[in-house]
C-alpha cells in the first residue's frame, strides 16, 4: 500500500485525496469522486468526517453503510491518520495521528505572517470600491463600516492571490456639490457681517463656518465666482476624509473623479454606445433604457427631457472604465440605501455590448449603525449638524476597537455599537479579548525568557512530543482551520466570519493558559507547549492583521 507524506502542508487535502484513492479502488467507477471533509460538531467523532458513502450509494446501487465500510478498509497506510470509523448511516470519522494534527505547528512556524495565505487565485485582479463618500462633509459611521468592510475584504483576497486594487470614488459633481458651494458662500458671508437667507438645502454643521472662515482667510473676501468656493470647498472636505481614513488605517490605490467621466467624454460615449446598441427609445422627450431586457422591474431614463443625465449614466460609464481597466471582478461596498440602483447600472453594462457578463460588479450592502453611549443612542456631533462622524467613534473607542465592531456583523444586519462595552477592558469585549490573548502569548515567552519577536525561529526546530490534552488538542484543530477559514471568508465576501474565528481562538487559548502549566521541567513537553503557544500567537496577530488591527504584545 502506498504510504502518505510523512509531513504535508495541507493535511486536509491529503486525507482528501486519500479518500478519492479508497474510493477508486472500492469501485473503478468511481474514479476521481471528489471527498469533502467537514470538522464534526462534536470533537469525539474524530478531527474530520465526511458524507461521501451517502451521496453516492445509489449511483451504485449499494448500502450507504456497507459502502462506506469497504472504502475505510481501501483507505492506503498513512502516517496521518489514527483511525477511520463508519458512523450512523454511513459518515465516515478520521480521526488525525498525534503527530500529524501536531505538524501544523511546524507549518505556521516556518510561514510565519504567510500563514494562512493562499495562491488559489494568483492572478485574478479584483477592484474593491468602497467608502466613495461625497465631499460634502465629514465622514460618518456609516461611512467608517464601509472602510472596515471594504479595506478587510481588500486584505482577505490579497492573501488568495488576488492583484487587489482599492479604489474610492469621489462624487464631485451634481446638485449636493452645488449645494455645498451655496452653504460654504452663505456662511462666509455671515462671518462678514451681511443678513443672509440660509438655503432650505444647505448644509449647516459647524465644518462649514470652518471652511467659510478659511476661504476668507486664505483666497479673500471676494465670494462672486461660486466656482472658486465649490473648489476650495471640496479640496477642503477630501483633505479632511483622507485624514480621518488615515487615522482609521485605511488608504486607496487610486481616487477616480466623478467629473472627470464628463470632462473626458465618458459620460456622452456611454449614452452613445447605448443608443447604438439599440437598448433605448424616445418618449416625451426624455430617453430612455429598455432595462426590463435584463431584468429591471421597470425601463429607466437616462437622459431627462431638459437634457441633464440621471445620475445612474455616469455610473454605468464609471464601471466600464473598471472593465475596461482589466477588472474581471468588482465589488463594491455600499450602504443599502443603493440597493435600487443595482439593476440598472447591471443592464447598463450589459447593453454597451462589451461583453460584460450578468451580475457585474459584485455589491455588498450594508446597513447603518446605530451609536450607544451610557445606555442612550447619540445621533448627532456638533461639528457635523445631524450625525455621529467617524472621527468622533475613534476618538472615543479607539481605531481597533471601531474596526473590528463594525465588521463582527453580516454587512447586511443591523448593528449597535456600544461605546462602553468598546472601551471596555473585560472578556465581554471581544476586540480586548483577542488583543489581550496575544498579549498573554508574549507575557508567557517573556516568562520563559524568549523574546516574542525571536520565538518563532527559536521554536522551529525543536523536538516536539505528542500534544493531546483536550485543550492542546482543540487548540491545533482550530489553527489548522484558519487558512480554510480565511478562504471561506474571502469567497462569501464575509470579513466577519474572521471575528468569530478569532473569538473561538481566543477563548481556547485562555482556557489552555488557566488549565496547564507551560513552564514545566520536562524539557520536550514544556518546548512542545511553548511551540503551541508560539502558533497561536501567530495565527492571532495574522487574523487581526486581515481585520486591521494591531496585535499587542502588552495590555
Amino acid at each position: 500500500m502506498r504510504r502518505t507524506k510523512d509531513t504535508v502542508d495541507d493535511i486536509k487535502g491529503e486525507l482528501e485525496r486519500v479518500l478519492t484513492a479508497a474510493i477508486a479502488a472500492v469501485d473503478p467507477a468511481l474514479a476521481g469522486t471528489a471527498v469533502a471533509l467537514e470538522r464534526p460538531r462534536q470533537a469525539a467523532h474524530g478531527d474530520y468526517a465526511t458524507s461521501i458513502a451517502l451521496v453516492i450509494a445509489k449511483r451504485v446501487r449499494r448500502n450507504p453503510r456497507e459502502l462506506a465500510a469497504a472504502i475505510v478498509a481501501a483507505l492506503p497506510t498513512s502516517t496521518l491518520i489514527d483511525r477511520a470509523e463508519v458512523a450512523g448511516a454511513g459518515f465516515i470519522n478520521v480521526t488525525l495521528a498525534p503527530a500529524a494534527r501536531q505538524a501544523v505547528i511546524r507549518r505556521v512556524l516556518q510561514e510565519g505572517e504567510r500563514y494562512g495565505a493562499s495562491h488559489a487565485r494568483d492572478g485574478e485582479k479584483v477592484m474593491i470600491e468602497f467608502v466613495s463618500a461625497n465631499p460634502t462633509g465629514p465622514l460618518h459611521v456609516g461611512h467608517g463600516r464601509q472602510a472596515a468592510l471594504g479595506d478587510s475584504l481588500a486584505n482577505l483576497l490579497a492573501l488568495q492571490g488576488c492583484a487587489v486594487s482599492r479604489e474610492y470614488y469621489y462624487n464631485d459633481a451634481g446638485q449636493q456639490i452645488e449645494n455645498l458651494a451655496i452653504s460654504v458662500r452663505a456662511r462666509a458671508k455671515e462671518l462678514l457681517g451681511e443678513r443672509v437667507t440660509f438655503p432650505d438645502e444647505g448644509y449647516r454643521g459647524e465644518y462649514i463656518v470652518e471652511i467659510a472662515q478659511r476661504f476668507l482667510d486664505d483666497v479673500g473676501h471676494d465670494l462672486s465666482d461660486i466656482e472658486r468656493i465649490r473648489h476650495f470647498a471640496v479640496a477642503q472636505l477630501r483633505k479632511e476624509q483622507d485624514r480621518d481614513l488615515a487615522a482609521f488605517g485605511v488608504a486607496f490605490d487610486v481616487y477616480y473623479l466623478e467629473s472627470s467621466l464628463y470632462s473626458d467624454g465618458r459620460v456622452d460615449a456611454t449614452v452613445r454606445r447605448l443608443i447604438d446598441s439599440g437598448k433605448t427609445y424616445e418618449h416625451e422627450g426624455a430617453l430612455w433604457l429598455r432595462s426590463t431586457d435584463y431584468g429591471d422591474d421597470k425601463d429607466r431614463v437616462m437622459r431627462k427631457s431638459d437634457g441633464g443625465y440621471t445620475y445612474f449614466v455616469p455610473d454605468v460609464a464609471y464601471h466600464i472604465t473598471k472593465w475596461e481597466r482589466g477588472f474581471t471582478k468588482a465589488i463594491n461596498v455600499q450602504g443599502s440605501d443603493h440597493h435600487g440602483t443595482i439593476a440598472r447600472v447591471r443592464a447598463g453594462l450589459q447593453a454597451v455590448g462589451l461583453g460584460i457578463p450578468e451580475g457585474y460588479p459584485d455589491y455588498t450592502l450594508h446597513k447603518m449603525v446605530t451609536v450607544m453611549k451610557g445606555g442612550e443612542e447619540v445621533k448627532i456631533s456638533k461639528r457635523a449638524g445631524s450625525y455621529v462622524t467617524l472621527r468622533d467613534l475613534i476618538d472615543e473607542a479607539g481605531r481597533d476597537a471601531v474596526r473590528f465592531f463594525l465588521v463582527s456583523r453580516k454587512a447586511d444586519s443591523e448593528f449597535v455599537f456600544d461605546v462602553d462595552l468598546a472601551r471596555s477592558q473585560s472578556e465581554d469585549n471581544p476586540v480586548y479579548y483577542v488583543q489581550y490573548a496575544h498579549a498573554r502569548v508574549a507575557a508567557v515567552l517573556r516568562q520563559a525568557g524568549i523574546e516574542p519577536a525571536q520565538a518563532a525561529q527559536h521554536f522551529r526546530d525543536v523536538p516536539l512530543v505528542p500534544l493531546t490534552s483536550p485543550y492542546e488538542v482543540a487548540l491545533l484543530r482550530r489553527i489548522e482551520d484558519f487558512p480554510d477559514e480565511l478562504r471561506t471568508a474571502a469567497r462569501d465576501l464575509a470579513p466577519h466570519q474572521v471575528t468569530f474565528y478569532l473569538k473561538d481562538l481566543a477563548q481556547e487559548f485562555h482556557s489552555y493558559y488557566n488549565a496547564e502549566r507551560f513552564l514545566v521541567d520536562d524539557a520536550d513537553v514544556r518546548a512542545s507547549r511553548l511551540a503551541l503557544v508560539v502558533a497561536t500567537g501567530r495565527v492571532l496577530a495574522n487574523g487581526l492583521a486581515v481585520l486591521g488591527i494591531g496585535a499587542p504584545d502588552r495590555m
